[in-house]
């Protein structure tokens, strides 16, 4: 009887390790579903893709099936883009203003989330809180008083307009992430480095962030994603062309009337991903393990 019981479980063990060993099961619960998730997420690359390589009388001709492919690829679309347009002009300013929003945003949230976790004083869960309702405020509802307040500045229809007004809607998510992240560091390490004479400046600079790398990276993929793609703001408060972003630029001046310049539009689109896409291949595996795992102790 005894040996019965000690052999059943690993009957049953081997028995689930052996089951995707068939092939057709194998097919059924892992490729086909990976291969269905896999063309959904690169389709609308895809078809960005073919649509920028085609002339305007392909687009035009093409029904059904054929518009999936190109049958006389062109870099007109791209070539009328980056010498006919804004398009540079417009590249450039997003660049700026999301990485400037965004080292100013993580400086903020870093400060912000130390002062409420570490600093152990009355009252900072509930500040942690209120920050965390201030990031469920929608933009539509802030974007006239901020109006204001850009124009009492006197940066309307400039990027610093859109410098100052990002950091609204991203130091609020950045401190809440940044504040779990913070709380899973022992506290033993900051007790022992207070002992040892370190300021609390020293304390963050060369004990804390060095442990909170994969969550300040978290946080500034967040950030920098969020602005790249902002439009009510950039919309809102920038009015001429050359100082447009590319979401709004492509958006405002590469559509006149009725007319949708398509492969204009997915050259744009196609161009302003790139960016976004390098940036979460560079750092996919620290984004990864911010988001499912805390700092070992």
């Amino acid at each position: 009887m005894t040996d019965v019981a000690v052999k059943k479980p690993a009957v049953a063990s081997e028995g689930g390790m052996r089951y995707l060993d068939s092939i057709p099961r194998k097919v059924v619960v892992v490729y086909l579903p990976l291969a269905i998730f896999v063309f959904v997420l690169l389709f609308p690359f895809y078809w960005m893709g073919v649509t920028s390589l085609k002339t305007t009388e392909e687009l035009h001709t093409h029904r059904g099936l054929a518009a999936l492919w190109v049958f006389a690829p062109t870099l007109e679309n791209y070539i009328y883009l980056l010498t006919e347009t804004e398009y540079p002009s417009w590249l450039w300013n997003t660049m700026f203003v999301t990485v400037t929003s965004t080292f100013l945003s993580i400086f903020c949230a870093v400060c912000a989330a130390y002062a409420i976790e570490r600093l152990r004083y009355k009252g900072a869960r509930m500040i942690g809180m209120l920050i965390f309702l201030a990031y469920l405020v929608p933009p539509s509802i802030l974007f006239i008083p901020l109006a204001i307040m850009v124009h009492w500045l006197g940066v309307f229809d400039s990027n610093w307009a859109l410098v100052l007004t990002y950091p609204t809607i991203l130091v609020p998510f950045c401190t809440w992430l940044l504040m779990g992240y913070f709380r899973s560091i022992p506290y033993e390490l900051e007790e022992c480095a207070l002992i040892d004479g370190a300021t609390r400046l020293q304390i963050l600079v060369k004990i804390i962030l060095p442990l909170s790398v994969p969550g300040l990276i978290s946080a500034g993929i967040f950030a920098f994603t969020l602005s790249w793609n902002e439009f009510i703001y950039a919309l809102t408060f920038i009015s001429s062309a050359e100082n447009k972003t590319v979401p709004v630029g492509a958006v405002t001046e590469l559509i006149t009337f009725d007319v949708y310049n398509w492969g204009g539009l997915m050259a744009g689109a196609m161009l302003g991903s790139l960016p976004v896409a390098i940036l979460y291949s560079f750092f996919v595996e620290h984004y990864v393990s911010s988001m499912t795992g805390a700092v070992k102790e």
